[in-house]
């Protein structure tokens, strides 16, 4: 600043104090007057950004979002609701599902429960020779794969099997079978198999091809990290077509055909297994065969035989399974976890409907609430209704210490751009949820200053979504658009919550 400006300054100073315009002291301040000192760092961003954040109406309306809302966010130790809209709003919370079924499945079977897959031989083995048949006995395992078979047939080699007398069975009624999960949707999307007694890798199977020339190789198998075993009882042929993309009929074999013009030069995809028993069978005798024992084809076994366990492979605790299924979405996992415990608690586990029925039994006394549906236990139905408050009730309930909160899945926070943009101090675990024109996301946040925070956040539009024709459900028009909207919506709420309510 130059002299002139300084002299300038100092002289309407003195004419303002002369004129009396200053405010005078009544007496000398007790303690010297000092600067009130600031927070620093990371506390001054957050402060900052918190006095920045938008407010909830605009966030809402900002979001270009068609359809319908119910949003919630409340203090996840005292339950007080902090900010909503909709609350009670009904609306498919999609792989939020999951988190009923976690619960249910903890309380009838425990986290420590493990699912075993077995094979039971019906005679003794005398000379490397079963003197009667060999039987695979389903357990219900959704993450059994093929290497777990493997691992089977390893065991069947030290005791020195080499083959067997009788017939090879296949048991898989430990379970109800179901076709598939949601008959609305496309026949091909692999997240959509059958459910059975006897699942293996997510009952699925993997197409490969490859360009050579004028056509492809193309094959099927059931690979696993070690093995990967040729698949022949599902085939795949090539159709000069421009659409549909997959056609599927089932017989003897599970028959598949794909466009040609959709294939490209190379790749792969898992396609869902209907027949889990012939699949698991066909698998288990190539596995076998790698391992010096020859076993018929797989017929099918009504009943568990009586017989001596001659190989066994067990899960990893419910717990770690629920985990996995929290992290990854997987509806298999979802519907097996379910249905085995309406099994253990002696419900109706005739049908997924009719198991979700007695889900929903459970849940609505213990949580109280009203007018909760649910058609399955992996939120593939758009029938499914639950609200932002039913699910925040349950969130605080089930309590912060409570089973549910360690087993879910971290969620990045991101901008605007979907770059990774943390907030110190906060962390926030969820499930997230996803269908055609319908987004949900539901779980806990930790906020700087120690509150905790439980929230939902469920979104759809079900109109739009009813008018998609079931050829183009795998990938609607519009439908990504919608996603990503739904999903910065989301974002921007987490933000808002964490710093409104969590920096002190």
């Amino acid at each position: 600043m130059s002299e002139s400006h300084l002299l300038t300054r100092r002289a309407v100073l003195l004419s303002l104090l002369a004129s009396g315009a200053m405010p005078a002291f009544a007496g000398a301040p007790k303690t010297s007057l000092r600067p009130v000192p600031r927070p620093k760092g990371g506390v001054a961003r957050a402060i900052k950004a918190r006095h920045e954040q938008p407010s909830l109406r605009s966030i809402l309306d900002g979001a270009g979002l068609s359809g319908k809302m119910s949003v919630v966010v409340a203090d996840a130790t005292t339950g007080q609701i902090l900010e909503s809209r909709g609350a009670d709003v009904g609306l498919p919370p999609a792989s939020v599902t999951k988190t009923m079924t976690t619960l249910y499945a903890l309380d009838h079977l425990g986290g420590d429960y493990r699912f075993n897959t077995r094979v039971i031989g019906t005679g003794p083995i005398r000379n490397g020779v079963l003197q009667g048949d060999l039987i695979l006995v389903g357990g219900g395992d959704p993450e059994l794969d093929s290497d777990g078979l493997g691992d089977l047939a390893a065991q069947l080699r030290v005791r020195g099997l080499k083959r067997i007398t009788g017939k090879f069975r296949v048991y898989s009624d430990a379970l109800p079978y179901q076709r598939s999960i949601d008959p609305g949707q496309p026949e091909y999307v692999g997240y959509n198999p059958a459910v059975s007694g006897l699942n293996l890798n997510f009952n699925r199977v993997y197409f490969e091809w490859k360009r050579t020339g004028k056509g492809y190789n193309i094959s099927m198998d059931a690979r696993g990290e070690q093995f990967r075993p040729l698949v022949r009882g599902i085939t795949m042929s090539i159709r000069d077509r421009q659409g549909p993309l997959f056609t599927y009929k089932s017989g003897k074999r599970e028959n598949w055909s794909v466009s040609r013009s959709a294939l490209g030069k190379a790749g792969g995809r898992w396609l869902p297994v209907r027949n889990c028993a012939a699949y698991a069978g066909e698998v288990f005798q190539s596995l076998a065969a790698a391992h010096g024992i020859r076993l018929p084809a797989a017929g099918v076994a009504k009943a568990v035989p009586t017989g001596a366990v001659l190989a066994q492979e067990t899960s990893g605790p419910l717990s770690a399974v629920l985990r996995a299924m929290l992290k990854y979405s997987t509806n298999l996992t979802a519907e097996v976890s379910g249905l085995t415990a309406t099994r253990q608690g002696g419900g109706n586990v005739g049908t997924l409907p009719a198991s979700a029925r007695e889900m929903v039994k459970w849940l609505s006394p213990r949580f109280g609430l009203n007018g909760l549906r649910f058609l399955d236990h992996s939120g593939m139905s758009d029938k499914n209704r639950l609200t932002g408050q039913q699910m925040v009730n349950v969130l605080v309930k089930t309590g912060w210490n409570g089973q549910l909160r360690p087993l879910l899945k971290h969620i990045k926070l991101v901008n605007s751009k979907g770059r990774k943009a943390p907030i110190k101090g906060v962390n926030v675990v969820a499930k997230t949820g996803t269908l055609n024109f319908t987004s949900a996301l539901a779980g806990y946040i930790e906020c700087p200053n120690g509150r905790k925070l439980a929230f939902a956040i469920f979104s759809a539009d079900l109109g739009k979504r009813a008018k998609i024709p079931k050829a183009k459900r795998a990938r609607p028009d519009g439908g990504r658009k919608w996603d990503k909207r739904a999903k910065r919506m989301q974002q921007k709420l987490l933000r808002r919550w964490a710093l409104e309510y969590g920096v002190s």
